[in-house]
């Protein structure tokens, strides 16, 4: 190996690679590389990101980030990025022309990388969101009061099941709460729409396990969809007058 030399350079005494020393190799191989152009789908009503087929991201901020603008780098098989830094040069509408400085190593060479890169953002609503907006549900949740007489005054129970409703929120998972379309107040008590029926029964499961609360479920025929009936879910949640006072912290439903 002492008798090698880099073709290029013509030190030896170092690892040599097809010829090359790796700070030749790093100086004569591309190593991180970005389109001219690319385009960032993001939801106006969520944030969340299209990435392919898939939505991602749910609540992110609507402005581009460096975690938007990672993706579209492609990297050498063989570097390593350390760090990358952008800086907005110029933005036009939806457009943006973006100066970026990617640091990486190559076969323990360091080298820093700098890349151009214009990005158009595209907004356009997740499949979720436009459910909403267009006021799509396959289940309703009907928030109501017991039966016992006498009856319970309007004021009171709209309190009491907001209570019950707000601490069933807490209870649920974030994917059964994002299925939450909209919500109305009707003088018997709330109904609560989903765009997820198998959301709106994991919800109501919750509320008989943890408020004491009796489920009742029906269905109606909505339509009909790749040959299928379609229906629409409706589950009836009576909360007992003692729902003001569980929840205690061991999670039980306290009389």
């Amino acid at each position: 190996m002492d008798g090698e030399f880099c073709v290029v350079c013509g030190r030896t005494g170092r690892e040599l690679t097809d010829g090359l020393c790796a700070e030749c190799a790093a100086d004569r191989t591309t190593l991180v590389t970005a389109p001219e152009r690319a385009v960032v789908v993001v939801c106006p009503s969520c944030g969340a990101r299209q990435v392919g087929g898939v939505w991602e991201r749910e609540g992110s901020s609507p402005l581009l980030t460096a975690e938007d603008l990672a993706p579209f780098l492609r990297v050498h098989p063989e570097a390593g990025v350390r760090r990358v830094r952008w800086e907005e040069t110029s933005a036009s509408g939806t457009v943006r022309e973006l100066s970026g400085s990617v640091d990486v190593v190559f076969r323990g060479v360091p080298r820093t990388v700098p890349v151009r890169l214009s990005v158009r953002t595209e907004h356009r609503a997740c499949p979720e969101c436009s459910r909403k907006s267009g006021r799509y549900y396959t289940a309703v949740l009907q928030l109501r009061g017991d039966q016992e007489k006498p009856a319970e005054k309007s004021r009171p129970l709209h309190a009491r099941l907001e209570t019950a409703w707000r601490e069933l929120l807490a209870e649920s998972r974030a994917e059964w709460r994002k299925s939450v379309s909209w919500q109305e107040e009707l003088p018997e008590g709330y109904d609560v729409f989903f765009t997820q029926t198998l959301a709106a029964r994991a919800v109501a499961k919750v509320a008989k396990t943890k408020f004491g609360a009796s489920v009742k479920e029906s269905a109606t025929l909505f339509g009909r969809k790749d040959g299928q009936d379609v229906y629409r879910v409706t589950l009836c949640l009576r909360f007992p007058r003692s729902a003001a006072t569980i929840g205690g912290p061991d999670g039980r439903v306290e009389q």
